[in-house]
C-alpha cells in the first residue's frame, strides 16, 4: 500500500480533529437559552424536572427514569410505585391508556400534568377553562385532603380543567371555579392529575406550597417512583437518542468530506494504466470495407490466389507432396494427390487450372467465389481423409 504524502496525513488529522470538535460541542454543550419547556428529568432549566428527580433520590425514594412503553409496568410492584407522566408530548399516546389502566387496578399510582397526559388516564374527564389566565394563579385549597393541605399553589396558567361531576372524584385545589388538582380511585389505586407540570419544575419546587403538593401526590417515602421519559421521546435504543440532535446532520457533512478526500487523494494515489484506445473500425467493418476496395478494383484473382495458395500449403504439410511437384503443372499435381488421398482428381485439376488462368480471363465476382468455394471444399475433403488415417493408425497401434 502506497503511504500518504507528509500534507495528506496533515489533512487527514486536520479533519478528524475538526470532526471530534463538532460532535463534542453538539452533544455536551449546555443550552445557552432556557427554552425547553419539557418537563423532562434531564432539562436542568426552569422547565424541567432534574431537581425533582434529585430531591426524591435524597429523600429516600427510589427515583427512576422511565423509557419503556407502558406495557412493561407489569414488571414493577404495583402497590408500591409511583408513575409521573409530566406533560406528555403531542404524539400517539393510544397504546399507553390500556397499561397505565392495568397498572392501577394493580395498586399503582400516577400522577399526571396537562391535558395530553390526562388522556392517558382511565375516566378522563378534561375541558377548557372557563377563564383566561394572564399569568399565576394561586390556587384555593378544598377539602381536607393531603393535596389540599399543602396550601395554596402557583399554578401557571393553563387552558385545560377537570370536568367532572363523579362523586369519586375529589377537588383538591381550584383557580375560580376551575378544578386544577384532582384525585380519584381507579380500582386499588389512585391518579392525580394536575393542570399543569409547573410545582414540580425546577422554579416551582422552590415554592413551598408547591414542594409540599409534590410530595403528597408521589405518596410516603420508600416507595418507588418512575418518571416517564417515553412520553418525552426517549426511546432505550442508541438512534432513538440521537433524535432532536444534531447528530444526522453531522453524519451527512462527514460523508461528503470522506468523498471529497477520496476525490482528491484517489487520483493521485491510485494505480497508473495506459489509456485504452479504442480502435477507429472493428474487425466486421474492416472486412466489409477491403471487400469494398476488391469489389471497385475488380481484383477476383487476389481471392482465387489466396485460395490457391492454401491449398499448396495443405498439400505440401498434410500431404507431403515435393515442392517440386507442386511448382509443376495441374496434371502432374493431381496425379500426386491421387497417389496420396486416394482422392478423384478431376475436378481438382481443372479448378487448378482456373486458379492459374484468373489472370488472364478475369473472372466475374460470382464465377471467383465459386472457384474459392470449390478450393475449400476440395481442402476439407482430402483434411478428412488425413483425420480418418490417422485416426486408423493410431488404433492399430493400440491393438
Amino acid at each position: 500500500m502506497k503511504k500518504l504524502s507528509g500534507d495528506a496525513r496533515i489533512l487527514l488529522w486536520v479533519t478528524a480533529a475538526a470532526m471530534v470538535v463538532i460532535v463534542v460541542g453538539a452533544l455536551l454543550a449546555p443550552a445557552r437559552e432556557d427554552t425547553d419547556p419539557t418537563p423532562s428529568t434531564d432539562n436542568s432549566g426552569s422547565h424541567g424536572a432534574k431537581a425533582a428527580y434529585l430531591l426524591l433520590q435524597q429523600l429516600g425514594y427510589q427515583a427512576e427514569r422511565w423509557d419503556r412503553p407502558a406495557r412493561d409496568l407489569t414488571e414493577a410492584d404495583a402497590g408500591h410505585t409511583t408513575l409521573i407522566l409530566a406533560g406528555a408530548y403531542l404524539m400517539d399516546l393510544s397504546a399507553e391508556k390500556r397499561p397505565i389502566e392495568n397498572f392501577l387496578r394493580h395498586g399503582g399510582r400516577v400522577l399526571a400534568t396537562g391535558p395530553i397526559s390526562a388522556g392517558m388516564l382511565p375516566e378522563s374527564r378534561v375541558a377548557p377553562a372557563d377563564r383566561v389566565y394572564t399569568g399565576l394563579c394561586y390556587s384555593s385549597p378544598q377539602g381536607l385532603s393531603d393535596m389540599a393541605r399543602a396550601g395554596r399553589v402557583a399554578m401557571a396558567e393553563s387552558a385545560v380543567r377537570w370536568n367532572s361531576d363523579d362523586v369519586n372524584v375529589r377537588v383538591d385545589q381550584s383557580c375560580g371555579d376551575d378544578a386544577v388538582v384532582v384525585h380519584y380511585p381507579v380500582g386499588r389505586g389512585e391518579v392525580i392529575w394536575w393542570s399543569t407540570a409547573a410545582p414540580l419544575s425546577n422554579r416551582g419546587l422552590k415554592d413551598d406550597a408547591g414542594l409540599k403538593l409534590f410530595l403528597a401526590s408521589v405518596g410516603a417515602p420508600g416507595r418507588r417512583v418512575l418518571f416517564d421519559e417515553y412520553i418525552h421521546g426517549a426511546r432505550t435504543d442508541l438512534w432513538a437518542l440521537t433524535a432532536g440532535t444534531p447528530v444526522k446532520a453531522l453524519g451527512w457533512q462527514l460523508a461528503a468530506v470522506a468523498v471529497l478526500l477520496v476525490l482528491s487523494l484517489g487520483r493521485g494515489t491510485g494505480p497508473l494504466r495506459i489509456p485504452v484506445e479504442t480502435p477507429r473500425t472493428s474487425p466486421l467493418e474492416f472486412a466489409e470495407s477491403m471487400g469494398d476496395l476488391y469489389r471497385k478494383a475488380g481484383a477476383v484473382e487476389v481471392a482465387t490466389g489466396a485460395a490457391e495458395r492454401r491449398l499448396m500449403q495443405f498439400l505440401e504439410h498434410e500431404g507431403g507432396i515435393p515442392r517440386e511437384t507442386l511448382r509443376s503443372t495441374p496434371e502432374a499435381i493431381g496425379e500426386a494427390v491421387a497417389q496420396r488421398f486416394r482422392y478423384e482428381t478431376t475436378e481438382l485439376v481443372e479448378d487448378l487450372r482456373a486458379a492459374q488462368h484468373a489472370d488472364y480471363t478475369k473472372l466475374t465476382a460470382k464465377s471467383g467465389l465459386g472457384l474459392v468455394k470449390r478450393i475449400d471444399q476440395h481442402i476439407a475433403r482430402m483434411g478428412a481423409i488425413v483425420r480418418h488415417s490417422r485416426a486408423g493408425a493410431s488404433g492399430d497401434a493400440g491393438d
